[in-house]
């Protein structure tokens, strides 16, 4: 299979060949950063711009079709324009974590980049506690949104930062127990053993009935945890004008507004990585033939492929489901994912332990 296993070995080598011990790693830091700033700035564009698509394909119109071929360069235009625009402080705000909030925001989402294998030997940090790192990290981002709605002296920014926090750790107890589940199956919390543990078949086909609800619960929590509809309450238009970002203008709000979609970007290629077997191609039992052919497609299409199918599938339900109220959103965690989902763990453990998964 293609790897860019090569590639970063040799500019490692060159690295250290060329520079002292010291002097090579932090250029690989700067390198690393480089690349982690390019992507985000890549995938705001592109996942924008597939969100107003895939939205104009459902309501059987246009979408944005002016600046560019199709529309291509809309987003590039909407990202010069709010940089451009002026960034406002309300009066009575407390501006050291006004401004503070929305790099919390960003900052958190650029660490969780940090174990996820993009491809066959392409990962920043192959931490040996990788699930465990990416919850416990994932966790901070409510810290930034609660710190926007208070600091903004807002009543519809502190009601949005409230429901976010509810919101938020309420549903992380239902995709955490989703994450384990694969935990208990593969037996490590490492992303790259996940990974390998599925190159006879993803968790999800050979991990029988609990994997696949656990796939289910993580879809529908991960889509509450990012904030997205039918979850926004925490930004509802109609009631809260914009939610906790209701005060904030300029890139202030861009980095919102980026944020949300890595983050999208970031659970979806987490769901990837332990049901759909991230960067490993589709294998089928001793089809040697079919495997083969499967390995021809490089391993950086295989998870971007299956990262963007589940972002589109977060997307149709935007487009999809009316927005619940805050009642109907914790009763649906609390009621019905929390009790199912520890229900799975429990059904998932036995069929480890009894070795009765393919």
């Amino acid at each position: 299979m293609f790897s860019l296993e090569g590639i970063t070995n040799s500019i490692q080598e060159w690295l250290f060949a060329t520079f002292n011990p010291t002097v090579a790693l932090l250029i690989q830091f700067a390198i690393v950063i480089l690349l982690a700033i390019t992507l985000f700035a890549v995938l705001g564009l592109v996942l924008v711009l597939m969100e107003r698509k895939v939205a104009a394909r459902m309501q059987i119109r246009l979408g944005p079709n002016r600046v560019g071929p199709q529309g291509m360069f809309q987003t590039t235009a909407d990202t010069l324009k709010l940089i451009m625009k002026e960034g406002l402080t309300p009066d009575g705000a407390d501006k050291f974590l006004f401004n503070l909030a929305p790099y919390i925001v960003m900052i958190v989402a650029m660490l969780l980049l940090a174990p996820i294998a993009f491809a066959k030997g392409f990962q920043i940090w192959d931490i040996n506690i990788g699930v465990l790192y990416v919850t416990a990290i994932s966790s901070l981002a409510v810290i930034g949104i609660l710190m926007a709605g208070w600091a903004s002296n807002n009543k519809y920014s502190m009601l949005g930062a409230m429901r976010s926090g509810a919101q938020i750790v309420s549903y992380e107890l239902s995709a955490g127990l989703s994450i384990i589940t694969i935990v208990v199956l593969t037996g490590s919390l490492q992303i790259s053993e996940i990974v390998a543990s599925q190159q006879n078949g993803w968790w999800l086909f050979k991990g029988h009935i609990p994997a696949i609800i656990a796939f289910v619960i993580f879809i529908i929590a991960v889509t509450a945890e990012t904030n997205r509809a039918p979850f926004d309450l925490a930004e509802a238009e109609s009631e809260l004008t914009a939610g906790f970002h209701t005060e904030y203008s300029g890139m202030k709000f861009a980095l919102f507004f980026l944020a949300e979609y890595i983050n999208i970007f970031i659970v979806c290629a987490i769901g990837a990585t332990l049901f759909l077997g991230g960067w490993m191609p589709l294998h089928i039992g001793s089809w040697e033939g079919f495997n083969r052919i499967m390995d021809y497609i490089p391993s950086v299409v295989w998870f971007f492929g299956k990262t963007f199918f589940l972002i589109f599938l977060i997307m149709w339900f935007r487009w999809t489901f009316p927005r619940l109220r805050i009642d109907q959103l914790l009763n649906l965690e609390w009621k019905y994912l929390l009790p199912i989902s520890l229900f799975n763990l429990l059904l998932v453990t036995v069929i480890a332990i009894l070795g009765w998964h393919f």
